[in-house]
């Protein structure tokens, strides 16, 4: 059924996204996002200039703390509010400059929007509640609709219940209709503010294998969540702290840090990039960064007594380095090289590594855990070579 329901035929599928089905372009791309609130108060600055870039195919989750300004990003993605400055591209349209009038249609037959609070019309049956867009866009005869309808309303477990009105029905079971009329207009890109957040468990888990299905179907899913353990599940978490987005490979890297210090040490990276096998710490030479490999694998290589490299340990994204230098303030113990492919990583000066260490107990132990690893790893590997 799932397939029936959500294969969408390329030949129907909105212009504005077709030209990205190969998913090597950003399906979703937000440039520079700003939005300030004006208030008797004055001004209060909600996202401090986001960019960021979401893909055909990919489930994405967005977490945060309360009033970290996840809601109000996936507003701007949706055009349901406006940024007070920078770009909102879907495909190819600009969705920050359409009118109210254009903004309907396209969100109609781009988007399906789940959210918080259910928002089902009062005065109409959960299933005229789910045709209702299938009718606005004109798509489907009268009986295609109904029948879809129908059969969306069976995939939530929600078909006995098609001619109640909402206020028959419990909390949980509105949300389950919400993310019915969410899919009834096949859109490619569906988006949900905390769908699970009003469910028991067990249905919370059938919701989130439907959004996994669809992702599998070629869609994309951006979930806004405060359950971290569906968070652990997407293909990549988006973590929001006071406006600003926290590097994805430092929430992996360094978890233990607050997501406010994640954002902090965001502002403070520098990228580079390395060729392959190109050497990036000389053994016995002062190390003065910390990296953490964002894309590709690098090599970890002692010295044989006779001179020759061996190779120790390999490492890939997500996974950092050069903190043994750092912690204990001597030169490098090994050679640090690319692999056979192009190495890309985001690096912290000293001073600003040591300062996370300095103001985060949990992290500090942690990395200093790993320096312990590491050193009994090239203790050991280092007498396997010479025995």
């Amino acid at each position: 059924m799932l397939k029936s329901l959500f294969k969408r035929n390329h030949a129907s599928m909105p212009a504005a996204l077709e030209d990205f089905s190969d998913g090597r372009e950003p399906i979703i791309r937000l440039r520079d996002i700003k939005k300030t609130y004006q208030s008797v108060a004055g001004d209060f600055t909600v996202l401090k200039g986001i960019d960021a870039d979401f893909y055909q195919g990919e489930f994405i989750g967005v977490i945060g703390k309360s009033g970290s300004g996840k809601s109000t990003l996936i507003n701007m993605m949706t055009g349901i509010d406006r940024p007070s400055a920078g770009e909102v591209y879907v495909g190819k349209v600009p969705v920050h400059v359409l009118n109210e009038g254009e903004m309907s249609e396209w969100r109609g037959r781009n988007l399906g929007i789940v959210f918080q609070f259910f928002q089902l019309l009062p005065m109409l049956t959960l299933l005229e509640n789910i045709m209702l867009p299938m009718d606005f866009c004109g798509l489907y005869t009268p009986r295609q609709r109904r029948e879809r309808a129908l059969m969306l309303l069976n995939l939530v477990d929600m078909d006995d219940h098609a001619n109640k009105l909402p206020s028959a029905i419990s909390g949980g079971q509105q949300q389950r209709v919400a993310i019915a009329r969410a899919l009834a207009n096949d859109p490619p890109i569906i988006i949900a503010d905390e769908p699970t957040g009003n469910l028991d468990s067990k249905t919370a888990e059938s919701v989130f294998r439907m959004f996994e299905e669809m992702v599998t179907q070629g869609k994309t899913v951006v979930m806004v969540t405060h359950d971290s353990a569906l968070a652990r599940r997407v293909t990549r978490t988006l973590l929001i702290a006071d406006g600003e987005i926290a590097n994805e490979w430092v929430v992996k890297a360094l978890p233990t840090l607050s997501h406010q210090e994640m954002v902090a040490a965001t502002r403070r990276l520098k990228p580079h990039r390395f060729k392959p096998g190109e050497t990036i710490i000389q053994q016995g030479q002062p190390g003065d960064l910390f990296y953490i490999i964002t894309r590709g694998m690098v090599e970890i290589a002692l010295k044989r007594p006779g001179g020759q490299d061996v190779v120790v340990n390999r490492m890939t994204a997500g996974q950092y380095f050069g903190e043994i230098e750092l912690v204990e303030n001597q030169r490098a113990i090994a050679t640090v090289r690319a692999g056979n492919s192009p190495v890309e990583v985001v690096a912290l000066e000293r001073a600003a590594f040591l300062e996370l260490l300095s103001t985060s107990e949990s992290t500090r132990q942690a990395v200093e855990g790993i320096v312990t690893q590491r050193h009994g790893e090239n203790v050991r590997a280092q007498a396997d070579r010479e025995g």
